[in-house]
């Protein structure tokens, strides 16, 4: 008898533990009542730095290659990749990269150009054949804001002013003369500008209070050369959690010399040993995506300290850096910082930019680090092959949240996966008033039932595309360019103002409503 009562215990428990989770139902209500900040396309940004492969051997093959077909140099089955994200910017030419980079070595013939060292990352020796003339020329062929990251760490104010004046100044001066000596006879009028780069680490290791009186000196001297092109000059900004930084250019900083403040976070969870890009287990998966998630935590206090001392909100917050960081793939050549790109890259890409849709008040910029063979690439390439990465398609299903109304939503009742929460969201309405919602599980065991009640949307009609593959570490490679891409997605019905979707788990979904 007392076996019986252990077995009826057992197996109750049992049938407890199997049906855990399983009845959990999330609730999801968007409110297009409360609607007023726009998502500015600029979240959707980019970030080529001269590393590893990205520059050289990735985006930029050489005007002489005749087995990769190019424009200037720059592949263009790349560009055509590119123009499909509709990419709104890209920052260039870092990085820790930029303050050791003199931007003069880089234009004019190239046969005259100095070489450099590449001090930062393997040592490798660079020609300087990409230089501004590339990359700003790349920017307009991709329809495409450049950002320039300044050298402040090993320049000076001079050379920032001179660069100034030879991408933006249309009259006669020095440097616009030598602009049209090298090929170039209107200006490119680049309107966003970083002033230095991690400048607490390696843009100079300053302190926030020294880097601020530093910022304001060359901020003083960077407008007045570009006729009705407005400067954005974009402060070096956090790492993290570092809100003293912040705190510190909100406060000693003139607001009308700084138009942002940039913000750098990696889902790193431990820099000495990040772990596997591909044969990653459940417990680094885990760790992983707590630090992608303390995003959100990261944005809302900065915004909380830029509140404090501009309510007004005339200074943007940038999020000029950010993605998963891995440890190297050993095995590819002169492959500093590369890495495969799996169905975890595609969690922490859908839940970071929801959070930056959802903070579209302050967030005005974004740059995922990075293009093309480095860190969370949306390009990888080997020789003449490329393929897209599973982020890739992460940013081409989310393109549709471009400069749309941010509709607010509220999750209500969601579950966890450890102490994480399982689902992220964000919602938007674009121009021609579809609306879209993009919806994240990254619980890695359980489907989630969500309830979505879009009652306040007038919705009739609901499509759907999803991004998830068998596992986890499933990706893309060279040999098997499509295992991980978008499919068409059914599992959801819409009744009396309620979308009630099952979502896999590690799925990625994007709806059109209308």
């Amino acid at each position: 008898m007392k076996l019986q009562n252990k077995l009826i215990k057992f197996f109750f428990f049992l049938s407890l533990y199997a049906g855990f989770g399983q009845d959990e139902t999330v609730s999801i209500t968007i409110t297009p009542e409360t609607a007023k900040d726009t998502i500015s396309r600029h979240i959707y940004g980019h970030f080529a730095e001269h590393l590893g492969r990205c520059i050289y051997e990735g985006l930029y093959v050489g005007e002489e290659n005749k087995i990769i077909p190019n424009t200037e140099g720059v592949r263009n089955d790349i560009i055509a990749a590119l123009k499909e994200l509709n990419i709104p910017n890209l920052r260039w030419p870092g990085g820790c990269f930029a303050d050791t980079y003199h931007w003069k070595d880089g234009v004019g013939p190239k046969a005259e150009r100095p070489t450099i060292v590449n001090r930062w990352w393997g040592g490798t020796t660079e020609d300087n054949s990409f230089g501004t003339h590339n990359f700003l020329n790349l920017c307009e062929v991709l329809d495409t804001e450049p950002y320039l990251s300044a050298n402040v760490g090993s320049g000076t104010v001079q050379e920032l002013i001179d660069w100034v004046q030879y991408t933006n100044h249309d009259g006669v001066s020095p440097m616009a003369d030598w602009r049209r000596e090298n090929g170039r006879e209107k200006p490119w009028k680049v309107k966003y500008w970083g002033v230095g780069n991690e400048t607490w680490g390696c843009g100079g290791n300053m302190t926030a209070e020294y880097y601020a009186d530093i910022y304001r000196q060359y901020a003083t001297f960077m407008p007045g050369w570009s006729g009705d092109t407005k400067i954005y000059r974009i402060a070096s900004g956090a790492s993290e959690d570092n809100y003293h930084w912040t705190e510190t250019l909100m406060k000693n900083v003139p607001h009308q010399l700084m138009e942002a403040v940039a913000l750098h976070d990696y889902a790193v969870f431990n820099w000495s040993a990040k772990g596997p890009s591909v044969n990653f287990d459940d417990e680094v998966y885990y760790k992983t995506m707590d630090q992608a998630l303390n995003m959100e935590e990261y944005v809302t206090k900065h915004i909380e300290i830029m509140d404090k001392y501009d309510p007004d909100g005339n200074v943007d917050l940038f999020v000029d850096e950010w993605g998963g960081w891995y440890d190297a793939v050993p095995e590819v050549k002169k492959g500093v910082l590369f890495q495969q790109n799996t169905i975890r890259d595609v969690m922490i890409a859908g839940t970071v930019l929801n959070t930056f849709n959802n903070h579209a008040r302050r967030v005005k910029m974004a740059n995922l680090a990075q293009m093309v063979n480095v860190l969370q690439a949306v390009i990888l390439t080997d020789e003449e092959k490329m393929i897209l990465t599973p982020t890739y398609h992460v940013m081409n299903m989310y393109k549709v949240h471009q400069d749309a109304l941010l509709l607010p939503s509220r999750i209500e009742n969601n579950v966890e996966y450890r102490e994480l929460p399982v689902i992220s969201v964000s919602a938007s309405k674009d121009d021609n008033g579809a609306n879209h919602i993009s919806l994240v599980n990254i619980d890695p065991k359980r489907s989630i039932t969500v309830d979505i009640d879009v009652s306040g949307m007038d919705v009739d009609e609901v499509s759907a595309s999803i991004l998830t593959s068998e596992k986890l570490q499933d990706h893309n490679s060279f040999d098997n360019p499509d295992k991980v891409k978008p499919a068409v997605f059914k599992k959801f019905k819409l009744k009396k103002g309620i979308l009630s979707v099952e979502t896999p788990p590690y799925s990625l979904i994007v709806f059109k409503a209308n």
